[in-house]
C-alpha cells in the first residue's frame, strides 16, 4: 500500500505538536511533515520531515507550500493556526493537494473576531456584544480590549481608561465573568455536526493547563452549534470559547475555525478529531462515532534532548538521535 503523507503545519505551537501526537498515536504507518516559521521547534522530533516557511501572510508563503506538497507528494494538509486555515483554504486549487479546512470565506470571519460577532448576529447565535474602539460610546462599564486578529492573550486590556484610544483594529467586548468553558466540535464533510466534547479549562499564558469534562451545557450549546453549520462553509474541527456566568448563561466569545490546542487530551477522552480529520480527507472513510468518557487532566513540561548535538539546523527530523525525558 502507498505510503500516504500529511504536512502538520504550525509545529512549534502546542496545536501543532497535539495533532502530531494524535496522528503518531492513531495511524503510525502515515508519513509526517512538519511544517514551522522556525526551523527547530518542539515538534521535529515526531515529523520524518520538516521545512521553514514564512508567515502566512506573507507573498511567498502559498507558493513555499506548494512547492513543498509537491516535492514531498503530500496527501493533505492540516493547518493549526488561524491565519492557514484561512489562506490554505483560500488557494487550495494552487496547492494540488487536499487542505482540512472551513471554506476560506468563513474562515475570514472567524479569523476575524469582530467579523464573527457581525456574523453570529446575522444568523442568530450567540456572542458576547462587541464594538469597534470608535463606536464605543460607554454602553456598558465592563469591558474588555483585544485586537481582532491573534491568538493566545496577546494584547488584552480589562477595563482600560479610554477605549476610544484603539485603533479600529481592536474590538471592544463586553466583558463576563465566570465559569470559562471550551467545546470542540466536529462537521463531517456533508455539512453536519458528528459530535462535540466540552471542558472547562483554566488556562495560563494564553494556553490551557487543566482542564475538566463537563456535560451541563451540551444540550444548549448543541443547539448553538447546529445553527452554525446549518449556515454551511464549517468543515473539521472547530472549537468554540464561552463563559457561563452565574445565572447559568452561555456566552460564546470566541471561535477558533481550527483544531484547538486541547486535541491531545480530548483524544484520550473520546472526541478524536484529528482521527476524525484523517479518516474523512486522507482515507475517505466515515469518521468513528464520537463515544467520549469522563475526565481530567493537566499539563506538564517535559524535555527533548538531542545528545551531543552541536547544530539545532541538523535536527530536522526523528532520526536525529534524542531523548524525550
Amino acid at each position: 500500500m502507498e505510503t500516504k503523507t500529511v504536512i502538520v503545519t504550525g509545529t512549534g505551537g502546542n496545536v501543532g505538536q497535539g495533532i502530531l501526537r494524535n496522528i503518531r498515536a492513531a495511524y503510525p504507518d502515515v508519513r509526517i511533515v512538519g511544517t514551522d516559521i522556525a526551523a527547530f521547534t518542539a515538534g521535529n522530533h515526531l515529523c520524518d520531515a520538516t521545512y521553514q516557511v514564512p508567515y502566512a501572510f506573507a507573498d511567498n508563503y502559498i507558493q513555499t507550500v506548494k512547492a513543498i506538497v509537491e516535492k514531498e507528494r503530500a496527501n493533505l494538509v492540516i493547518p493549526s493556526t488561524d491565519y492557514e486555515i484561512y489562506y490554505l483554504s483560500l488557494h487550495e486549487p494552487e496547492l494540488g493537494c487536499v487542505v482540512a479546512a472551513s471554506e476560506a470565506s468563513l474562515a475570514k470571519k472567524y479569523l476575524d473576531k469582530y467579523l464573527t460577532f457581525l456574523y453570529h448576529a446575522e444568523i442568530g447565535v450567540p456572542f458576547a456584544k462587541s464594538w469597534l474602539p470608535s463606536e464605543f460610546n460607554g454602553e456598558t462599564d465592563q469591558i474588555i480590549v483585544k485586537p481582532r486578529e491573534g491568538r493566545g492573550s496577546r494584547g488584552i486590556h480589562i477595563n482600560p481608561e479610554n477605549p476610544k484610544a484603539f485603533g479600529d483594529d481592536y474590538m471592544v467586548q463586553q466583558l463576563h465573568t465566570g465559569k470559562e468553558i471550551t467545546t470542540a466540535f466536529y462537521v463531517r464533510k456533508d455539512g453536519s455536526l458528528h459530535g462535540l466534547l466540552t471542558m472547562e479549562r483554566e488556562l495560563a499564558n494564553g494556553a490551557t493547563s487543566k482542564s475538566k469534562t463537563v456535560r451541563d451545557y451540551d444540550d444548549r450549546l448543541r443547539g448553538m452549534i447546529e445553527n452554525m453549520t446549518a449556515h454551511k462553509g464549517l468543515a473539521g474541527s472547530i472549537n468554540l470559547q464561552s463563559i457561563v456566568d452565574d445565572a447559568g448563561n452561555i456566552i460564546p466569545f470566541e471561535v477558533n475555525c481550527r483544531i484547538s490546542g486541547t486535541n491531545s487530551i480530548r483524544h484520550n477522552l473520546g472526541f478524536q478529531d484529528v482521527k476524525y480529520t484523517l479518516q474523512e480527507y486522507l482515507f475517505h472513510e466515515s469518521p468513528d462515532p464520537v463515544q467520549t468518557i469522563d475526565g481530567i487532566a493537566i499539563r506538564l513540561l517535559y524535555d527533548v534532548v538531542y545528545p551531543n548535538a552541536t547544530n539545532e539546523n541538523d535536527l530536522t527530523n526523528n532520526q536525529s538521535p534524542h531523548i524525550v525525558y
